[in-house]
């Protein structure tokens, strides 16, 4: 189990998804409660960024993948807090796309200018409302 994985055999990981959690179980009681199965490195509860509650499940990291496979025997369906739990192997995220920002035409590279962009003798600066009004012509309203 300790080996390498090969190509098409599943990654085992070291972590595991804790589904159907109560949400007033804080990190340290679930770091107590999987700590049965071995050494538990860290556990992630996730809140949602709106209203700052638990969103009801929860990651457990453990030393190696060994101890995470017997956590999940150990503990699905054990109760914590009242629910019975849901313990399973995490799946690896796929990369996420990097960073935000404004679209760039033609996907092309980002300016690489850093502050304000660079002075153009053809630049003039135009008020927002003349904008807005000019819209407004062009959808058929009157400003």
């Amino acid at each position: 189990m300790g080996g390498p994985a090969r190509r098409g055999d599943p990654a085992i990981s070291n972590k595991v998804f804790v589904g159907n959690l109560s949400f007033d179980v804080t990190r340290e009681e679930l770091i107590q409660a999987f700590s049965a199965a071995g050494r538990v490195v860290d556990a992630k509860v996730p809140t949602d960024r709106e209203t700052g509650r638990p969103r009801g499940f929860a990651f457990v990291e453990f030393e190696d993948d060994e101890t995470a496979l017997k956590s999940i025997s150990l503990m699905n369906g054990k109760d914590l807090k009242g629910r019975p739990l849901r313990v399973n192997e995490a799946e690896n995220r796929p990369p996420r796309p990097g960073g935000g920002g404004p679209p760039r035409p033609f996907g092309g590279p980002r300016p690489s200018y850093g502050g304000a962009p660079p002075a153009r003798e053809d630049f003039v600066p135009f008020d927002d409302r003349e904008v807005a009004r000019d819209a407004l012509r062009r959808l058929g309203a009157t400003a």
